[in-house]
């Protein structure tokens, strides 16, 4: 038996909410050790990956390891009926074919109960390594939705740039080129902190369509964490507390041409 317990539904809500756009299917890996899912999209550009932890949720029971498979539209409506206050709670039995989720306020004495039928999903575990990346940025996740949402409205390609103590994203096209730079700080405000580590700088070219879709996690916390390197994808990671992490991957445009 599954059995997981959060006392609101807000943070589930907004973590679904989340990668909707860019995965239609999953499969939740349940065992005693949390929740895990990956998924690429259609292109298999980007990779979504989600760690939750036994610990982040008030009740979690787990007596044999399953893979539930899910259509994300669907869940994501059943996700919406349930208020943001609601305590949610999410049951599955072992070979069972759906996944209960429920939700329950006191205060209204009201309850929502659904059964959401599995489906058989054929994926493959990646085995994500533990990556060093080269150049690691810390700040604020309303900052670069902000940057994010500013730049894809003038292209279709952002490249980011890393030196020793700062971060640039600049856009080029034959109608407007320029950038946004910010250099490292330690405030005490995690709002305007900006935490810059580089052992090898780079500049790396991405699709903005689905950095738009990444900054969509922006509610799950105050901070985001991009990892860059010339050898792997980017990394845009949000923590989720003591809950765990949602982690975005996308592999850079190399067919790029920088201008000359």
């Amino acid at each position: 038996m599954f059995y997981a317990r959060l006392n609101e539904s807000i943070l589930m809500k907004k973590l679904i909410e989340s990668i909707k756009d860019i995965v239609s299917e999953i499969n939740f890996e349940v065992s005693n050790l949390g929740i895990n899912l990956q998924a690429m999209d259609a292109s298999h550009v980007a990779l979504v990956s989600v760690n939750l932890s036994p610990e982040g949720f008030q009740e979690y029971r787990c007596d044999k390891t399953m893979n539930l498979g899910i259509q994300v539209g669907n869940l994501w409506k059943l996700m919406k009926c349930g208020g943001n206050d609601d305590c949610l709670i999410l049951k599955a039995q072992a070979d069972g074919n759906y996944l209960n989720i429920r939700f329950e306020n006191k205060k209204l004495k009201k309850s929502c109960d659904f059964n959401l039928n599995l489906i058989s999903i054929e994926s493959e575990h990646l085995g994500i390594p533990d990556t060093s990346y080269s150049s690691m940025i810390t700040m604020s996740s309303n900052e670069f939705n902000r940057i994010i949402k500013e730049l894809f409205f003038l292209a279709e390609t952002v490249n980011i740039e890393t030196g020793t103590n700062f971060v640039s994203f600049s856009v080029n096209t034959e109608s407007v080129n320029g950038s946004i730079r910010i250099d490292s700080n330690d405030s005490s405000s995690q709002e305007e902190m900006t935490l810059i580590k580089v052992t090898d700088p780079v500049n790396l070219a991405f699709a903005m369509r689905y950095l738009n879709m990444f900054i969509k996690a922006t509610a799950l916390t105050e901070q985001v964490q991009l990892g860059l390197s010339s050898e792997y994808p980017l990394r845009v990671e949000y923590k989720l507390s003591n809950l765990g992490s949602l982690k975005y991957y996308l592999a850079p445009r190399i067919s790029e041409e920088k201008d000359k």
